[in-house]
Parts: structure tokens; sequence; C-alpha cells
């Protein structure tokens, strides 16, 4: 029969104790007296939140409806503006036009403080402005723009052939000011800009709404939070709020666009305190609900000091049964005639066995197994004449259920309060689950060992400062023999301190010297490739400390066989530049005619200076000043000739890579000089630009050029083969400093205009004797790839889309300017040794 919730709380609270009683009587109000505590704040605090997040809208959702009306009057301006440039740059309007309409604009638009019209060569042709404008910001027709933020302005209108915004920093004896270049040009060919200078204050005055103004402090700042126009509200100190949800002033910012950081805008809501009444509201409930709480833990501590010494009996007599249960040791207690007093909990759970049937009882007990009785009984004798084993004594135990296990015994004299010998204590361990752990390490020990036998790697272990060798595996022995000098050897070879150094920042170890090796943390292993001459091969050879089983600091050792492996890293670095040299001769001669054409040119000259020449000596029509003018013209000629074929056969002669400290303009104009041959014979325009004061780069030159002059000649045949009008007829080279993965590289971009590369090509771009050509060998993108690689560099193409048409492609790759480059010669590590 199922009782109610009453009844159930009666009978409940009638199986507590006295003292859990009183506990539950006082702490019942305590906790109610919290929980209003908690709900008035609660409330308290939803409901101002709710209040700020209303007033946060509210001023976000008005700062945002400003900076729409803002943008909207800007992009008006610029509008109108642009109008004005598209009529100089088609020459429409003359300087006097200009300056009449730009002074009826600005007198139309209040924000707007000056019109200036600046040519290609920055210089002022004419300039309208308000009164308003300082001394050092009026522009003198015919003067030449100033240096600074305006000019870099400038060149950035001029380079992006776009509209640009910057906001100048507000001289002492000026208002700030916007300005806005945009650039004049006549298919594109550059004409200069129109500036016009916006007054941020006038900004501020009309194109703010009045009705947003009034109800926020509204303001204008720069990108680094300067205040240009406006008002701005301090922020509150927060030693000055009166309650923990009083949160400081409701701001909201956003960029003015399209002016993007330059500007920002900011409103701040004005907003009043919560008023001494909600705060003394507030703090009258706490300091009630505080004095409250304070009272019930006062009762309480006095009904707990009531209960303490009927307390201390119980438990004190709790803690020793308690004691008595939880130990996992058995112990059992027997008198002088071998009866069995007392076992505990302990005992009676590993036998399996009750109390009631344990005391009382003799030889032979219940939980001998009945092999061992005879045994057992002949200790039992032992142990009560005295004669134990201060090591235990190993024995098997029968459960109830008649299971074995292994059991340690240890027995000690059993003596009274008055020193008298009672009987005989006895602890007892189970070590089944130990004996067992200790035969699977058995095992493991010996099939680990079976392992290291069976490697083909030689390990050896030796204390370090020592000739010993603790640890030596079957390949190590079939090398060096079982003493330590092949380990002391290879040690030696890799270049590896046999004993810690004195100096902590010469090695790891030395940090190590003098604590306990069993603290000794893991440390780093070292590596190093070596050549061992008496045994005719190339070893890999790493080499770790470790704290050996007697605790000793020792030296792991450990050598693999990596002779194969350099034979064909060297063969594969043969084929590799042989590969190299055969692209550059293919390359090479797939330009031919087009050299042939480029050194036709200055070897026509030549011919036709000499016949000249002959000529007029025949009939002794020509001075000595006239020879010798036809005589150095034949001999630059000639020069051109011969550097066209020095060029070319640097470029095409094979020789082992060699990286040096090049400089980047120097390895761009010889690819160029060498693709523009190419270049002409296909009515292709090549256009380079490399940024000023560009690093020198750890490189192979002859390498790098390859690279470059596989590409242009690629985007010279993408161009050719898409057809393109002469105006769309160029390939762009562009080389410049970027980062990738918060690291500075060098990047190269060739860019193309032709029809771009398909899906399937892309897939299998830099795929070995893959080509798109009808007479290609497909090893052109892949020896490029590869040389990137090597110079820990990466390779990328994309095409470049139109909306959804293709409109060319841009191959690029980078270099790292780091010092991984550097040759393994002059790296900090012990190079490894040749034979011989």
């Amino acid at each position: 029969m199922k009782l109610p919730p009453v009844a159930r709380f009666q009978r409940w609270w009638q199986r507590l104790t006295p003292h859990r009683q009183d506990r539950f009587s006082v702490l019942a109000p305590l906790a109610a007296v919290l929980l209003f505590l908690a709900a008035i704040v609660a409330a308290f605090g939803y409901l101002r939140l709710e209040e700020i997040a209303r007033e946060q809208e509210a001023v976000k959702r008005d700062v945002e409806y400003t900076q729409q009306r803002l943008r909207l009057r800007l992009l008006e301006r610029q509008e109108q503006l642009m109008r004005i440039a598209r009529e100089l740059s088609n020459r429409e309007l003359n300087a006097d036009e200009f300056e009449s309409r730009a002074e009826a604009m600005i007198n139309q638009y209040p924000e707007l403080q000056g019109l200036t019209w600046i040519d290609e060569r920055r210089r002022i042709k004419a300039n309208v402005g308000t009164a308003s404008l300082s001394a050092n910001q009026l522009r003198a027709v015919g003067s030449t723009l100033k240096m600074g933020e305006t000019e870099n302005t400038y060149n950035l209108a001029r380079e992006l052939q776009q509209p640009i915004y910057w906001q100048g920093a507000a001289a002492p004896d000026s208002t700030a000011t916007l300005q806005l270049h945009i650039p004049l040009s006549d298919r594109a060919h550059f004409l200069g800009v129109l500036l016009a200078e916006y007054s941020v204050d006038g900004l501020f005055r009309y194109g703010v709404p009045t009705e947003v103004s009034a109800r926020y402090a509204v303001s204008f700042h720069d990108a680094k939070g300067g205040l240009l126009a406006g008002t701005s509200i301090p922020a509150r100190n927060p030693a000055n709020r009166l309650l923990p949800w009083d949160s400081p002033v409701n701001a909201y910012e956003v960029p003015v666009s399209p002016v993007g950081n330059g500007l920002v805008i900011r409103g701040q809501a004005y907003r009043a305190s919560l008023g001494v009444i909600g705060s003394g509201l507030f703090w009258l409930v706490t300091a009630l609900s505080a004095m409250t709480a304070w009272m019930l833990i006062a009762n309480w501590r006095h009904t707990r000091r009531r209960m303490q010494a009927q307390q201390a009996l119980v438990s004190e007599t709790s803690f020793r049964r308690a004691m008595e249960n939880s130990m996992l040791t058995g112990m059992r207690a027997l008198d002088l005639q071998g009866r069995i007093t007392y076992v505990n909990a302990a005992f009676c759970q590993m036998t399996g066995w009750n109390e009631s049937d344990l005391v009382g009882r003799t030889a032979p007990f219940p939980y001998w197994p009945e092999a061992d009785r005879d045994s057992l009984a002949f200790r039992l004798e032992e142990e009560l004449s005295g004669r134990t084993l201060p090591g235990g004594t190993q024995v098997r135990v029968k459960r109830r259920d008649n299971t074995l296990f292994d059991a340690r015994l240890y027995v000690s004299p059993l003596i009274d309060a008055r020193g008298t010998q009672t009987g005989w204590m006895t602890s007892m361990t189970d070590i089944t689950e130990p004996n067992r752990i200790r035969e699977q390490l058995s095992a493991s020990h010996e099939r680990f060992t079976t392992v290291l036998e069976a490697l083909d790697a030689s390990i050896s272990v030796a204390p370090l400062g020592s000739d010993e060798l603790l640890f030596a595996n079957k390949l190590y022995r079939l090398w060096f023999g079982t003493m330590a000098g092949g380990h002391l050897q290879l040690v030696a070879e890799a270049g590896v301190p046999v004993t810690p150094p004195s100096d902590e920042s010469l090695d790891h170890v030395d940090a190590f010297a003098g604590l306990p090796t069993n603290l000794l943390p893991e440390t780093e292993a070292e590596s190093a490739e070596i050549y061992m001459e008496a045994l005719g091969k190339w070893l890999e050879v790493r080499t770790r400390y470790l704290s050996w089983v007697d605790g000793r600091l020792a030296q792991m050792v450990i050598a693999t066989d990596i002779t194969a492996r350099r034979i064909a890293e060297e063969q594969s670095a043969a084929q590799t530049e042989r590969a190299q040299t055969a692209s550059r001769l293919i390359t090479m001669g797939e330009m031919a005619s087009s050299v042939a054409h480029e050194l036709n040119q200055p070897l026509t000259a030549i011919n036709n200076y000499c016949d000249g020449m002959v000529s007029r000596i025949k009939a002794k029509q020509i001075s000595e000043e006239d020879l010798l003018g036809a005589l150095e013209k034949t001999a630059r000629q000639a020069h051109r000739a011969g550097q066209i074929i020095q060029r070319i056969r640097s470029f095409v002669k094979r020789s082992a890579p060699n990286r040096a400290l090049s400089k980047i303009t120097g390895m761009v104009d010889e690819a160029v000089e060498l693709a523009e041959i190419e270049m002409r014979r296909r009515n292709v325009r090549l256009t380079h630009y490399v940024a000023p004061r560009m690093p020198a780069l750890l490189v192979d030159p002859i390498l790098i050029e390859q690279v470059l002059v596989n590409l242009l000649k690629n985007a010279a045949e993408s161009v050719d083969s898409a057809q393109r009008p002469t105006a769309q007829r160029s390939v762009k080279l562009r080389v410049a400093p970027s980062q990738v993965d918060d690291k500075p590289v060098i990047e190269f971009m060739v860019i193309d205009s032709g029809r771009g590369l398909a899906p399937e090509v892309m897939a299998r771009l830099y795929e070995a004797f893959y080509s798109t050509k009808a007479d290609g060998m497909g090893i052109g993108l892949s020896l490029c790839r590869s040389i990137v690689e090597s110079h820990l560099g990466r390779m990328k193409a994309e095409n470049l889309y139109n909306g959804a048409e293709v409109t060319g492609c841009c191959f690029s790759f980078w270099i790292p300017m780091t010092e991984s480059l550097l040759p393994k010669a002059q790296l900090p590590h012990r190079q490894p040794r040749t034979p011989g």
C-alpha cells in the first residue's frame, strides 16, 4: 500500500537521529532565507539587464540609421565629384570652368571645404576652397603636392585607379578633414586626381539627424579612437557603481561607409542613475536576510556544541569499528593453544567463511587445502613455538567455494596491557595478482629480448664514463663484438659527447647532473649519419640518455644501416640534375626560332655596316670620324649578339646546384630577357614588377631562372593559343614579399590572359610526362615544382574569373626567407664523414 507524501515524510523524520533532526530544523529556514535573497537579487538583475538590453538595441538602431544617412550623403557627393572627374579626364572642362563648378558645389554643400585639380606630375592646376581653410591647408595653383600622407594617398589612387578616402590628422590651427582622391584617366593613361576635402565637423552638423543627436551623445572618431567631432560621455569608474548590475554608459560604434575604419561614428546613451529608493530597497532586503541567516547560524552552532559530547563517544566507537572493517589485510588471532580467537572482516572476505565459522576452531582449519594440510600443520607448530620467519611464508588458501589463491602470512606475538603474551597475531595478504604480474613481466622481458635480438638495427647501452657494456643485441655483437669499443666509436663518430659537458648551454644533459636518476625526465634523441670504414656502411646513429635499472645514467645508441638509402638518394639527385638540364635544353630548343630571329638583327646590322664602310672606302668618300662611328656601332651590335649567346649558354649549361645569396632583381632581369624573345615572336606584351628594397635569397639562381622562364614561356603559349586581341595579349610578372603561416616569404606570380586550365588538366598539372601540347614532354611543370620544393617553397595554379568567364591563369610560387635554406656545411651540426 502506497503511503501519502505526508506519512512518508513523517516516517522519514522519525528515522532520523536527534542530531540530524536538529540540523535539518535549522538548515531548512536558513535555506529558505537564502533562496528568498537569491530571488530578490535575480529579479533586480533581470529587470536591470532587460532595461540595458533595450537601451543597447535603441542605440544600435539609431547609430546605424545615422550611418546610412551619412553613407548616402557621401555617395551622392562622390557621384557628383566623379562626374566632374570624367569631364576633366575627357578635357571638357578647363581651369576656369572647373573653378566655377567647384565654387557652386562648395556653396551648395557646406560640408565640402575645397576642391583641387592635381595633374599627373603632382602640380596644382586649379584649387577652390572656403574661407575657413587654414594657411597650411591652402594650395597655390602651379605648386607641387607636398610630401606626406596626401602624397601617399595620391600614389595609392594612381595605382588602384579608384576613389580613395583618407582621414587626415587635424593641425593645431585647423579642424579635422576627410580627403577623397578621385583618379583622372584617359584610356588607362593616368592624368592626375580630383582632390575633395570634407570638413568632419560639417559632416557631423549636416549629416547627423537632429532627432538622433538630441537623444544620444553622437561623435566622430578616427581609427585610433581620437575625437574628431561631436560630444562624448566619459566612462564611469567601476568603483562608483551602486549595484553590481549598474553597467557603464551604453555605446555603439560603426565605421562610416565608404570611408572605412578611418572615420567611425559612435553613439552613447544618456542614462540616469537608478535612484536612492531602488538601491535602498535592495540593501534593506539584503541586510534583513543577512541578519536572519546570521541568527539561524548562531542557533545551529549553539545546538552543535551541545551535542558534541554525545557525538564524541559515538564517533570514537564507529571510528575503531570502521578501521577494523576497512583493512584490506586479513587479521587472525590465535591463543597459545592454537585456537582462533578473532578474525576481521577482510579475513572473512578473503576466505569466504563467516566469523562464527572460524572463531573457536582449532587445526585443521576449514580454509586449509586438503593437499597442503600436513605442511600447514607443521608450520603452525613452528609458529606456536616462536620459530617464525621475518619475511613471512607463502601458502595456498582455500575459499569456501573450493577455489585457491596465494597468500603471504606474517606472524607476531600478541601482548596484552600487562605485557603478557596471550597468543599470536597473523596478518594475511592476497598475493595472487602480484605473482601473476611477476610471471607476465618475466614473459614480457623474454619476448622483448627476442624482438631486440631480431631487429635489423644495432642497439647498445653503456653507462656514462665507463667502458662497461650493459646491453647489446645480436647485430651489434655481429658488427663490433661483445666489448664497448663499438658503442664508444659510434658515439664519437656521431659527434655526441660521452659525458655531459660542464657548460649547460652546450648540451641538454648537464641540466640533470647531480639529480637522482629516477627523477631524470625524458630527453630528446640526437641523430647523425656517419660512414664506418671498418664495416663499409653508412649508418644512421641515434642516441639518447636513460636511467638504467640500477639507477645509473646510461646512453643508448641505435645504429641503422642506411647504405642502400644513401645510394638511392645520390642516384635520385643525379637524375634530377640531368632532368633539370634537359628541361632547360628543351626550353631553348622550343625557343630556337625566336633566338635565331633575335641574333639575326645584330648580325644583319653588322653586315650592313661592314658593306657600307667597304663601299665608301673604295669610293674614298668616308672620313676617319665616320669610319670610327661605324666601327663603334658594329662593335655594339657584336657585343649585343655575344650577350645573347652568353646568356643562353649560362642558362642551358649543366652545373651542380650552387645556392648563394642572390639578388631577386638580377634573377628576374635574366629570366625576362630570355623570355622576351619568345614574347616578341608571339606578339605578347610582358610587364614585370619587383617590389623595392627586396632582400637577397639563398637560392640557386639558375634553377629559379629556369622556373621563371618555363612559367613565362607557358604563359605566352597560353595567350597565343587563346587568340586574344592585341590589347589583351599580355603577361604580367610580379615579385613582392608576403606572409605564409606567419612566416616571411618572397612570392613570384605569373599572370596571363589566356583561356585558363580545364579541371582535368588542373588535377594532373604536375604529373610527370603529362602534357596538353602535341610536342610536349610533360616534365616542365613537374621539374618547376621540384625545384621550388627543394628550396622549401610551394607552387600553385588557379584560374582567373570575370563572373563566370575565365579571363586567364595565375601561376605563383613562394620561397621562404629562413635559415633553414642554409647548406648543410653551414648548419650548426656535425657533417657526416665520407669514406676515405
